[in-house]
């Protein structure tokens, strides 16, 4: 399966938002997801209308070794898998600290789907601390999901370098698989502008569709569904159908 890491560390970009919607819609073209909840805060796992305080296995128990792959993993629906999270993670930093090759743990987890076909997104938490090295060790690919405002874009150079210093010393096949515009509004020139900015820096790794700012993907996760779920026709399902299609099209070349 090929791995994708959504990552920034600025909280509030749409990146979980993102994680989900991306995999519900490549689960909808027919492809397997597993989605990965690396956030302690386990807004994914919630999102998904999943009971995190209430889970007996998270992937914190898979990180630890204690619980194998298949019984950590919940089936959410047709072609689409979670591996869910609680807030017991926020101890993980210090209870995995003194392993011996704790980067490699999420990727040594995921060594027997390696040769599946599908993907893998993993919803990173906004810090750049010892789970998110997991998942950039554990990626082939690093997705950036970008809010069009300029504060948006003051860590992206931080960010870009953490991926370089992964890629030289942990993960030599990690690469930048693409930036994602979200809460766009084409009405405002702001928007607009930070859009231009970007692909003036980063070129074709901006995907063509943006996703634009639209309630019913703010509203989704109260439910407890995706945005395919909820409403399979609003501006939000549009953009996400567009940008798998997108996804796969680069996969493909």
């Amino acid at each position: 399966m090929k791995t994708i890491a959504l990552i920034n560390q600025k909280g509030g970009v749409g990146k979980t938002t993102t994680t989900i919607n991306l995999g519900a819609g490549l689960a909808e073209l027919g492809h397997e997801v597993l989605l990965i909840d690396l956030d302690p805060q386990a807004h994914l796992t919630y999102a998904l209308g999943l009971p995190a305080h209430e889970l007996d296995v998270t992937v914190y128990d898979l990180l630890k070794e204690e619980t194998p792959l298949k019984e950590v993993i919940v089936e959410r629906a047709e072609n689409l898998r979670v591996i869910p999270s609680s807030l017991n993670l926020s101890g993980a930093e210090m209870a995995l600290s003194s392993v011996a090759g704790r980067e490699f743990l999420l990727k040594e987890a995921l060594e027997t789907l390696a040769h599946e076909p599908g993907y893998i997104l993993i919803d990173c938490p906004p810090s750049l601390g010892l789970l998110t090295i997991n998942a950039l060790t554990a990626a082939n690919e690093v997705y950036i999901p970008v809010q069009t405002e300029f504060l948006a874009l003051q860590g992206m150079s931080s960010l870009i370098q953490t991926v370089e210093v992964i890629q030289k010393r942990l993960n030599r096949e990690l690469a930048l698989g693409g930036i994602i515009a979200t809460r766009y509004d084409n009405r405002k020139t702001l928007n607009r502008e930070v859009v231009e900015k970007i692909r003036e820096y980063f070129g074709d790794k901006l995907f063509r569709t943006v996703i634009r700012d639209n309630v019913s993907l703010a509203e989704a996760p109260g439910h407890g569904q995706t945005i395919f779920e909820y409403r399979a026709r609003s501006n939000g399902a549009k953009d996400f159908r567009a940008v798998c299609a997108e996804m796969v099209e680069r996969a493909e070349k």
